[in-house]
C-alpha cells in the first residue's frame, strides 16, 4: 500500500490548501494568507483530531471531490452548510466520516456562505513554504489552486477525533462590521464616521481572499494628495479612488498608498469570509 493520499476528482471553481497562514514574515513584503474562516478551519481540524494549524482545503461556494487513495481516511466537513455525499450517499456535515480507500467524497455547493473546510485526519501534507502550508493567491506562495488529478499527501495521524461539532454563527444575512478609525481617518469629510454606520452597502462581486469590496455609497475625500506606501494589516479599511470602501482579508498586500479609514475589529472576519456577494453590509464605530 502506498502512502495516504487525497486524489482531486472535482477541484471546484476555486479549492486551496489553508492552514492559519504565515507568520512574522510581512516585513519580507508576504501576506499572513491562512484559512479566511479560522473558526470553521479549526472546527473541522477537532473533528478529526488534528491540531488547529493542520492544513486543510478551504472551498468557494461550489465545493469539491476527492478519492481515498493508498487507505481509508477520517475526514470531516465545516463552515459554509452543503450536501456530502460518500461514493453518492448522503453523508454528514459536521461529523467525522470515514472514506474507505477507492472512495470519492463530494462537498457540494454551499447552501449559504461561501467557504467549506474539508479537514483529513493528519492533515494534508504539502510541503510547507516560510513556515506554512497556505495558498496564497496574492503573492503566489505555497501550492497552486487544485486541479483535476492532483494527489495531496496526508500527514500523520495524531490526537483523539472531537465527538461533535462545536456551533458557529450561521453566515451573515447581514454583515455588521465594527470599525476602529485611524491612521488616515483625517483624510476624509469630517462627519465620515459620524454618517457612515447610516451608509448601506452590499458586498460585491468582485470579493476575493485578498479583499472584501463593496458597493455603495462613496465616501468623500478631505485630503486630495496621494499617499507613500505604508505598511497594511489584516482587517484594513482601504479606500480607493472610487471611494467604496475595501476591506483587507488573509491574502492582502503588506503595503499600499490609499488612505485607510480604519480596522475592522479581527472577530468580524470569519463572517465577511462567508458573506455572498450581495449581502447587506453596514459598518459600526468603535470609539476609545
Amino acid at each position: 500500500m502506498g502512502a495516504r493520499a487525497l486524489l482531486v476528482t472535482r477541484p471546484g471553481p476555486l479549492t486551496t490548501v489553508q492552514d492559519l497562514g504565515r507568520v512574522g514574515v510581512a516585513h519580507l513584503g508576504v501576506p499572513r494568507a491562512g484559512a479566511l474562516d479560522p473558526p470553521s478551519h479549526r472546527a473541522a481540524n477537532r473533528l478529526v483530531g488534528n491540531g488547529p494549524d493542520a492544513a486543510t482545503l478551504e472551498t468557494t461556494l461550489g465545493g469539491v471531490a476527492v478519492r481515498a487513495d493508498g487507505g481509508a481516511l477520517l475526514v470531516a466537513v465545516a463552515g459554509a452548510p452543503c450536501a456530502v455525499r460518500l461514493d453518492g450517499r448522503p453523508a454528514a456535515w459536521g461529523q467525522a466520516v470515514l472514506v474507505p480507500e477507492g472512495a470519492t467524497l463530494d462537498v457540494g455547493p454551499a447552501d449559504v456562505g461561501v467557504r467549506s473546510y474539508l479537514a483529513v485526519r493528519g492533515g494534508v501534507a504539502v510541503p510547507p513554504v516560510l513556515g506554512s502550508r497556505s495558498a496564497d493567491l496574492l503573492a503566489g506562495l505555497g501550492p497552486a489552486p487544485l486541479r483535476a488529478g492532483d494527489r495531496l499527501a496526508v500527514g500523520t495521524e495524531h490526537g483523539a477525533p472531537g465527538a461533535e461539532l462545536v456551533p458557529l454563527p450561521a453566515p451573515p444575512a447581514e454583515l455588521l462590521l465594527r470599525l476602529r478609525p485611524g491612521p488616515r481617518a483625517d483624510w476624509f469629510a469630517p462627519d465620515t464616521l459620524a454618517l457612515l454606520p447610516r451608509c448601506r452597502y452590499r458586498v460585491a462581486a468582485a470579493s476575493n481572499r485578498i479583499a472584501l469590496r463593496t458597493e455603495g455609497p462613496a465616501l468623500i475625500r478631505a485630503v486630495a494628495g496621494e499617499l507613500e506606501s505604508e505598511g497594511m494589516v489584516l482587517g484594513a479599511v482601504q479606500v480607493p479612488p472610487d471611494g467604496r470602501p475595501v476591506v483587507f482579508l488573509a491574502d492582502h498586500p503588506t503595503t499600499g498608498g490609499y488612505p485607510v479609514l480604519g480596522v475592522v475589529a479581527a472577530a468580524d472576519l470569519p463572517a465577511a469570509a462567508q458573506a455572498r456577494p450581495g449581502t447587506p453590509l453596514r459598518f459600526t464605530v468603535l470609539r476609545g
